[in-house]
């Protein structure tokens, strides 16, 4: 099936300005993209009137956890039987698809088989859902981020429990062995949860070693959540591909991130905080509670070193930590705003981040941009998200979502309709 996309606004997400075009897709591929006045053959294609709206390449969330149930807090996830787990999880790829997300990169699943399952039945064409890079549970040590248990009450949470290098080690083989993409290890602590410790390493460089080790050697992405600044050291010292946070990376460290730019990818996920400062008064997260669990100076604090780290080139990418109830899953476009208003990226940039980068943290060389011979995710928006990035926020503006050259959502009129064709005029009035 060959389809043309006319009298459209192109951003090809590169982060070049949009320019007017027309794009052809053949299969799950584009074909051919003109610019200007150049015209695209449109022999045997459906003939789509973009009506002056904006394409672009399929958005891509790099700190994903759909199996996060829009919770309060992180023992819900403990609470929600495997098998309701589940599909809780499809239910959140399919609002992530709907948002125009159409790859995924997990930071972390709640139970070690729960995203694997997911990822496979959408691979299938079973389910519908982004593109979708599975994850382990979050790997902690004994009173890490994500251990939940008392003496007095064991509570299970996010994490599988590992401490010392051959429980480690073990614990990454059986993820590995249950199928995951990647590993995710939790280095650093995180004020987010009752021990606090965002500044102290919970793993040891013994520990970090054996679980890159057994990565590595099976072929398998490591992530970490890195908040403190030996963490970000350790995971880079080690081969770590996804490091999250670093907001505490001294400028010596931020040296070294930088001299290791070609490998490796950052997602700063400042959504949750933010939200948690100023959304979550209703839940009891007032400005005082937040303020004495170290929240604003966290945001104070990434807003610096990412202004820093978009200075000297490196990759870094929007999103994250989506799920609780004050930023629920499939607003994670909200993420393109803060890095507009906070890290100081134009909005060509963010999306380029969200796109182009999306393609390479997915490893996948071919997706990410609208260039001949790329897979054919695309979003066609109503107005310029380069010129306001907060429209990619409201799911109407999305006219149409294509992933792997299939509608997920069939283009429709734009709301406040240019010039369109009598095509697009009879697509008005059906």
């Amino acid at each position: 099936m060959a389809r043309v996309f006319e009298n459209v606004l192109v951003f090809d997400g590169t982060g070049s300005s949009p320019f007017p075009g027309e794009v052809r897709i053949e299969g799950n591929r584009i074909a051919a993209v003109a610019k200007g006045s150049h015209k695209i053959s449109q022999e045997g294609a459906e003939v789509i009137d973009g009506q002056g709206a904006t394409l672009m390449p399929g958005l891509c969330e790099p700190h994903a956890h759909i199996t996060y149930p829009d919770m309060l807090k992180l023992r819900e996830l403990g609470d929600t039987p495997p098998e309701e787990h589940v599909f809780v999880t499809m239910h959140n790829a399919r609002k992530m698809l709907d948002a125009g997300f159409t790859s995924l990169y997990s930071a972390a699943s709640s139970k070690p088989r729960t995203e694997v399952v997911v990822r496979n039945e959408i691979n299938a064409g079973r389910i519908p859902g982004p593109r979708f890079r599975a994850a382990s549970p979050e790997i902690v040590s004994t009173g890490g981020l994500g251990d939940e248990r008392q003496l007095h009450m064991y509570h299970q949470g996010i994490e599988l429990i590992a401490d010392g290098a051959d429980e480690v080690r073990r614990t990454v083989r059986m993820c590995i062995r249950e199928g995951v993409d990647q590993i995710k290890i939790n280095i650093s602590g995180d004020n987010f949860v009752r021990l606090g410790q965002d500044g102290a390493c919970t793993y040891t460089e013994e520990e970090v070693k054996a679980a890159a080790d057994e990565a590595n050697e099976r072929g398998v992405w490591l992530s970490c959540h890195s908040r403190a600044d030996k963490s970000v050291r350790m995971a880079l010292k080690f081969g770590f591909r996804v490091l999250y946070h670093c907001e505490h990376s001294t400028d010596a460290t931020l040296d070294l991130i930088e001299a290791a730019k070609d490998r490796i990818f950052l997602a700063p996920a400042i959504g949750a905080n933010y939200r948690l400062a100023h959304h979550a008064q209703e839940w009891g997260i007032t400005h005082d509670v937040a303020d004495r669990m170290g929240v604003f100076k966290t945001i104070e604090q990434t807003a610096q070193t990412y202004n820093k780290l978009r200075k000297r080139g490196v990759r870094v990418l929007p999103g994250g930590d989506y799920g609780f109830i004050w930023n629920p899953i499939g607003t994670n476009a909200r993420d393109f705003e803060y890095f507009v208003n906070l890290f100081g990226y134009t909005p060509a940039e963010t999306l380029s981040a969200a796109t182009m980068l999306g393609g390479q943290i997915m490893g996948m060389p071919d997706l990410g941009l609208i260039k001949e011979g790329f897979l054919a995710d695309l979003l066609l928006v109503d107005g310029d998200p380069t010129a306001d990035i907060k429209i990619l926020q409201d799911q109407d503006n999305l006219l149409m979502i294509m992933k792997d050259g299939a509608y997920y959502k069939a283009p429709r009129p734009r709301r406040k309709a240019g010039k369109g064709s009598a095509r697009t005029r009879e697509m008005a009035d059906a």
